[in-house]
């Protein structure tokens, strides 16, 4: 396979440069990358490597535009908001380089599709943004044998890795349990700076490169850490552990990452269509509330231990915030200080 002519002229700037040149590019084209994620860190990735001129790009996620993505993930714009971000994205990198073929998969990566997934591309991107998809991947590509590049994030600083290249240590070695549930807030709990996942995203990009290309030095054994605030980068070594085998999958990611359903959940339909059986309760942030609400009692999660009594309890209470993260700590706390009293849990909250 050789480079058409305008290939040439689209790929020039990496035709000039020594350690790519023809050689290299041909490897980026004949490769294949799967991206987990078309969200904060998938978008930069998606769009360097679409650049950069990789023959295949797989895009997986299930989610559609949100306004809050604006902040941050720069594939979308205004008229974007309710479309299928891995849609979307596809539409538009198709325009930045038309070399490019995509593989849309509008749907959650989980333990049915993982393995048959990862078994078709060269690299694996994680993009995700839960530890339960993290360690899902990571499994999976060690069963299938792949590169796996891991980013993360976390309000002002980030972490890049390349785990499983070349018999080299994995995201098991690094994290061997994952962190309890309400010690890992995610970015529409807590926030994240918008040009954050710009950087990790564009380092992910980068490794991925490296890894095609075969040059430079790998991320291989080492966790990058970024601090926007500080500028700050530290290098850290990590090991293999060879007592860390991974020949299956697990059964549940969720609960091995301690996530537990709500014992009783209802969904947004189901309470609207019945509103007069219950009590209402709001544990998102001021500004949330006056953006959009359904009703009933409003104390942030964060002012619920001291304001708790000021609930009404006359009837079943159905706890609500933006996704049915934070409603479900709200009933984990309420339920031990009100146990006479029945608390429902919106289910994936106003998304």
């Amino acid at each position: 396979m050789s480079l058409l002519k305008e290939e040439q002229k689209q790929y020039n700037r990496h035709l000039i440069l020594d350690k790519i040149g023809s050689v290299g590019q041909l490897k980026l084209k004949n490769s294949k990358v799967l991206v987990i994620g078309a969200g904060g860190l998938g978008c930069p990735v998606l769009q360097y490597l679409t650049a950069a001129g990789v023959g295949i790009i797989g895009i997986i996620d299930d989610d559609e535009v949100d306004q809050s993505n604006l902040q941050r993930q720069i594939l979308y714009t205004i008229d974007d908001i309710g479309v299928s971000k891995a849609e979307t994205a596809a539409k538009r990198l198709s325009k930045l380089n038309p070399f490019v073929k995509f593989n849309v998969y509008k749907e959650q990566l989980t333990r049915l599709n993982a393995i048959s997934l990862f078994e078709e591309y060269d690299v694996i991107v994680d993009g995700s943004d839960n530890f339960s998809t993290r360690y899902l991947t990571n499994d999976a590509a060690v069963i299938t044998n792949k590169p796996l590049v891991y980013g993360a994030i976390f309000k002002f600083e980030g972490q890049v890795s390349v785990f499983n290249y070349k018999g080299s240590a994995t995201y098991r070695c690094l994290y061997p349990t994952p962190p309890k549930p309400d010690e890992s807030p995610n970015c529409s709990q807590i926030g994240v700076l918008g040009v954050l996942p710009g950087i990790i995203g564009s380092l992910q990009a980068n490794e991925t490169i490296k890894i095609i290309c075969e040059i430079g030095d790998v991320l291989a054994n080492k966790l990058l850490m970024y601090n926007t605030l500080t500028m700050h980068q530290m290098l850290l070594d990590f090991e293999k552990n060879s007592e860390v085998l991974i020949t299956q999958l697990a059964d549940d990611y969720d609960f091995f990452c301690g996530i537990i359903p709500a014992k009783n959940e209802i969904t947004l339909d189901e309470l609207q269509a019945d509103l007069l059986t219950y009590n209402l309760l709001d544990v998102r942030e001021n500004w949330e509330r006056e953006e959009y609400s359904i009703g009933g009692n409003h104390i942030p999660l964060a002012e619920l231990s001291i304001r708790y009594n000021e609930l009404k309890v006359n009837k079943p209470v159905v706890v609500y915030c933006k996704s049915g993260i934070r409603s479900k700590k709200a009933i984990s706390f309420l339920e031990d200080v009100l146990q006479n009293i029945k608390f429902i849990n919106l289910k994936n909250g106003l998304l």
